[in-house]
């Protein structure tokens, strides 16, 4: 059927159902868009802001009489704005903490606050090291780096993951995030769960390791990397893709040197499992994964909302947004950006809690 042929069924779906009745459900349209009027708004996440921008931008473009906005102001900001009521949904590169859960679950009327895994962002090390490309890290030599242990690129540790490249003398440069980072928490996971003892700091949305540069950001730690000679800092893909950074190979729990990929990285996030329960979605990964050709670093981003008790003059444009965010459609519209589409057996999922989204 043609997308005027739904839109005008929709209509006469409208005007029989008379006054009182409950608002249409959203008409579908093209690329898997299924439209609503009103307004929408989220705070949160930065890792995840590139693809929401996307899909807020193609939304909007097909669905003229929907308003959506996200401001970038990190995941802690945005899971603040939502236990306050100021937004519908937040974006968080980290689950809520358990004591705030009874929080979000009362700020919901019905409740409770649910994770949906939205946003899949390889973590990357990118470097800046002068006629150095195709850098190999296995995590042990990452850790050895972030803590201090290695001074300069030619040390051992370096040189036995690239046995066939001529590395320099150059002094290495750290960047971490100054700011609580849902990247940060990922990229400290992934030293704890894979480097055994080389990393004694623990895991965490603060940098804990001595040393370094800080940097605000994905943005910043980008930056950073780019005018350093000797740098290296860990940040979302689709910053360095930007900045047109080299990154370097990354070695699995399988001994396989894997270079950042989207089918990489979804291969490691569908190794992954639930910890949510209901509705709940929220995702363990693994990051010393074993999978053939899986990409280990990874960040998985979310969207809190309410299962039940969305204001009403939202819950339908809330529905159709995530709808399309969820679908295939939407996932390859940020692929291209340096973000891995959700697998198939998540996204789905995802999808069809959406639809029971009250």
């Amino acid at each position: 059927m043609s997308t005027r042929r739904l839109v005008l069924a929709a209509a006469m779906v409208a005007a029989l159902a008379g006054c009182g009745a409950e608002p249409p459900a959203p008409t579908p349209v093209a690329d898997g868009i299924r439209c609503a009027a009103g307004s929408l708004t989220g705070q949160g996440s930065s890792a995840q802001a590139n693809a929401v921008n996307i899909w807020i931008r193609n939304y909007q473009a097909a669905c003229p009489e929907a308003a959506i906005e996200y401001a970038s102001v990190g995941s802690g900001a945005g899971l603040r704005a939502f236990l306050a009521g100021t937004g519908d949904f937040a974006g968080t590169d980290t689950p809520l903490p358990a004591s705030d859960q009874p929080k979000a679950d009362a700020r919901c009327d019905g409740g409770p606050a649910i994770h949906l895994p939205m946003v899949v962002g390889p973590i990357v090390l990118a470097y800046n090291v002068a006629g150095v490309t195709g850098l190999r890290l296995s995590p042990a030599t990452i850790a050895k780096i972030f803590a201090g242990a290695a001074a300069t690129w030619d040390d051992p540790a370096i040189a036995a993951d690239n046995p066939d490249v001529v590395l320099p003398s150059t002094r290495i440069r750290t960047v971490h995030r100054s700011d609580g980072s849902g990247t940060t928490n990922s990229f400290t996971a992934f030293l704890a769960s894979t480097a055994g003892a080389g990393w004694r700091f623990g895991t965490g949305t603060t940098w804990r390791a001595p040393g370094g540069e800080a940097r605000d950001g994905n943005g910043g730690v980008a930056a950073a990397v780019r005018r350093t000679e000797g740098a290296i800092g860990y940040l979302e893909w689709s910053y360095a893709q930007v900045n047109n950074l080299e990154t370097a190979v990354v070695r699995n729990g399988a001994g396989q040197f894997v270079e950042v990929g989207n089918q990489a990285a979804g291969t490691a996030v569908g190794t992954a499992t639930v910890t949510g329960t209901g509705g709940d979605q929220r995702l363990a990964v693994d990051y010393a994964t074993t999978a053939a050709g899986a990409y280990p670093l990874v960040l998985v981003t979310y969207e809190v909302v309410c299962a039940k008790g969305t204001r009403a003059a939202a819950i339908e444009l809330l529905r159709g947004f995530l709808a399309y965010t969820s679908s295939a459609a939407g996932q390859q519209a940020v692929a291209r950006l340096g973000y891995a589409p959700l697998p198939d057996q998540i996204r789905t999922r995802v999808a069809a809690t959406i639809d029971t989204l009250a």
